[in-house]
């Protein structure tokens, strides 16, 4: 039987009125609408402040009619009906063109919710043609005591849309919940008595219609630890139900091929290697699937422990697939396990590339090495889940960069085992450990923090041009130093030319003033987002580096061009390559010692981190020049600030965390829609995630299929309906 929560909110507000909402809010269904929860509450009482109202933005404001007059149009017939509104520190205009029956029921001194866009006329802030709903007069009229009810009753806001005003949404919620039958609540009955929380009905009803603060309060107070369970409780079932499967257990032999290759390392292996080496031969030694997800910093050799991991399963005959998220990363990462292997370990292997890229003849000679089991290593990018490409045994998954993927990529390579292969996730974004349960909480999680010894610490300094702007000279003469010593150097740009970004901004409108100039050999500064066409012709233009073979990377090359560049660059025989975020993971050129990049708060904090692990892999002093317009104390310059003050993935990663603005913790795809967190906050709300997790794991372990919580199941089953794999894809 269908929950009232599926019911379609055609049905029960009918078809424009859940258009409308559809529209601007992708809400279809009665629990989507009654998840649209408030984002404030005004009072009756509460004038909000409109000295500080935005030009251009929607807004919604309570306050008192204070004047209201008519006059007539200058340049056409008709009239314009002008009302002034305070909240008792500024004043606003409202205007109405040939609407002067409004006057009637705009009086002055009665009181509303108003909204619109403001706008500014002749320096005067104004909404034009406002949407409104005017508050009751019978409560100035009724006993003290109802009338100070009233002004306390709090009015819910809600996230709103220039179509679909706040009450109205109220309005169409009050609907819904009239008819609204007693729901069954996920959180077990035991659970919520012992945290004290109400009922799931009751606290629908009082976030949307709450009498007092303290009642919107507790609602979200239930609401807030509903959210958390479900999610730990579907992380959960989606980890038994992997566990559930049986996987071939994948043992190395003595003296076989990894004990062969451990042999052959020219070097000894950090003890964090050697710890999440053991954890995974303990995975694969098992009956039932590895799940596990690596997160380490830069460098500090995830891919030596997923090779390890490879070997041991090839030696049992299998395979593994290496699921890169670039062609230029496939490639480094087919020549890196090349040379790692040697000559001996790599014929026997056969690691091979399969990406979108390749001729016919090459892709159909390497499919035909995968599917007949010659290639024990197959790498590529999404061309691996093709339902062309096969394999003979595919013993584990190996998903580099996770963030790059979801987990229906993940599942797409997983059924092409015979049986459930081993899964192996590697992340060089440092995880808070709210994200990591959160975000990943169906993975087991093994960390690399010690990085190898020989590496010299990377010196990263910020060059401010929004107070210092001579220093972009300063930038080109120290790139020109490096270069000079027999070094080389990445210029790193957010876009590829003029009218294209390849990185997503970090969060828009953050920025503090213009944007960071790419300087020349003048100090001469060109407008707009450093783009790569731009700054290529610069750099080769200036003078302080004359004579160098400087080179552009980007994702619009083609891939043949790509991968023979990174080869150039890899042999010495380019000096500086001007790139997009292309090269943010996986490229390893010991000899590139500088890094340089240009508008770095369009980037993230963990972007910034990345770029910069991109140098200092060859035992050599290197740095990371990070230029910026923003101005001291903006968002956008504490994330630069943030990276240049320490080298600590981890610990950026935590601030990271602070940084964000709420919503973005678990990536672009989860800031708004649908399937995002709606009063969890992973930054604050550690502590309740993490006794939501066991919690949930005790329900699930007392009662596995959830026979005796139908409620529960029925809201697991929802979660994942509402295309919430999209929020388990960790993407």
């Amino acid at each position: 039987m269908d929950s009232p929560l599926d019911v379609k909110l055609s049905s029960a507000l009918g078809g424009r009125t859940a258009a409308a909402i559809e529209k601007g809010f992708g809400l279809a269904t009665v629990g989507d609408l009654l998840s649209h929860y408030p984002r404030r509450y005004a009072r009756r009482g509460e004038l909000t402040a409109l000295t500080q109202l935005p030009i251009d933005e929607n807004v919604t404001i309570v306050a008192e009619v204070i004047e209201v007059r008519e006059r007539p149009m200058r340049a056409k017939r008709g009239s314009i009906l002008e009302v002034r509104i305070t909240d008792g520190k500024g004043i606003l205009t409202l205007t109405f063109f040939n609407q002067a029956w409004r006057s009637k029921e705009l009086r002055p001194g009665v009181r509303g919710i108003f909204a619109g866009k403001v706008g500014d006329y002749r320096g005067t802030m104004q909404l034009a043609h406002p949407d409104y709903e005017l508050f009751e007069a019978d409560a100035a009229e009724a006993s003290d005591d109802t009338a100070r009810k009233w002004a306390e009753l709090p009015i819910p806001i809600y996230p709103a849309t220039a179509s679909v005003a706040s009450w109205q949404l109220q309005k169409a919620i009050g609907v819904v919940l009239d008819t609204l039958p007693s729901l069954a609540d996920p959180v077990p009955y035991a659970v919520r008595s012992d945290r004290k929380l109400m009922a799931y009905s009751r606290a629908l009803e009082l976030i949307h219609r709450p009498e007092k603060d303290s009642d919107w309060g507790a609602a979200r107070k239930a609401l807030r630890f509903q959210e958390a369970f479900v999610l730990q409780a579907a992380l959960l079932q989606q980890r038994a139900i992997v566990r559930a499967q049986l996987a071939e257990p994948r043992i190395p032999e003595t003296g076989g091929l990894l004990a062969r290759f451990d042999a052959a390392l020219p070097f000894t292996r950090t003890a964090d290697q050697v710890a999440v080496g053991q954890e995974i031969a303990s995975d694969l030694a098992a009956a039932v699937p590895m799940n596990r997800l690596v997160q380490g910093e830069v460098g500090s050799g995830k891919t030596l422990v997923a090779l390890r991991a490879m070997l041991a399963v090839a030696e049992s005959g299998g395979q593994s697939a290496l699921l890169a998220p670039t062609e230029v990363l496939a490639g480094q990462h087919l020549r890196s396990i090349a040379k790692t292997l040697g000559p001996e370990l790599s014929a026997e292997l056969m690691p091979t590339l399969i990406t979108g890229q390749l001729t016919v003849a090459e892709r159909r000679k390497a499919m035909l090495h995968a599917v007949t089991g010659q290639a024990r290593i197959v790498i590529g990018t999404h061309a691996l889940m093709s339902d062309s490409v096969g394999f003979f045994d595919l013993g584990l998954v190996v998903v580099d960069e996770q963030h790059r993927f979801g987990v229906e990529q993940r599942e797409a390579l997983r059924r092409k085992g015979t049986t459930p292969p081993h899964v192996l996730v590697l992340t060089a974004t440092p995880i808070p450990r709210t994200v990591a349960m959160t975000v990943f909480g169906d993975l087991d999680v093994s960390t690399i923090a010690e990085l190898p010894s020989g590496r010299v610490p990377i010196e990263t300094f910020v060059v401010p041009l929004a107070e210092k702007p001579g220093w972009v000279n300063r930038v080109w003469e120290r790139l020109a130093e490096e270069l000079a010593t027999g070094r080389q150097g990445f210029v790193v740009c957010p876009a590829i030319d003029s009218t294209q970004i390849e990185s997503p901004l970090p969060e828009l409108g953050e920025g503090g003033g213009g944007r960071p100039s790419t300087g020349s050999g003048s100090g001469e500064r060109s407008g707009g987002v450093a783009n790569v066409t731009d700054v290529l012709a610069q750099v080769r233009a200036n003078p302080l580096l004359a004579g160098k073979r400087i080179e552009a990377l980007h994702g619009r090359l083609p891939s043949d061009e790509k991968d023979s560049l990174m080869r150039a660059f890899a042999a010495g025989e380019v000096d500086v390559l001007v790139a997009t975020t292309v090269i943010e993971v996986g490229v390893d050129v010991p000899n590139a010692s500088t890094m340089i990049i240009l508008d770095a708060d369009r980037f993230g904090v963990s972007q910034l981190h990345q770029l910069r692990g991109r140098v200092g892999r060859g035992g050599v002093p290197s740095i990371c020049l990070m230029v910026t317009d923003a101005e001291e104390e903006t968002p956008a310059r504490e994330r630069v600030d943030a990276v240049a003050s320490t080298l600590d993935g981890f610990e950026l990663a935590q601030k990271d965390l602070e940084l964000r603005q709420e919503g973005d913790v678990l990536g672009s795809t989860q800031s708004g829609g649908r399937s995002s967190l709606r009063l969890l906050r992973v930054a604050k709300d550690g502590d309740l995630i993490t006794e939501a997790r066991a919690l949930a794991q005790g329900v699930l372990a007392d009662d596995p299929s959830l026979d005796g919580h139908p409620a529960l199941r029925t809201a697991l089953e929802r979660r994942l309906d509402e295309t919430s794999r999209d929020f388990l894809a960790k993407n």
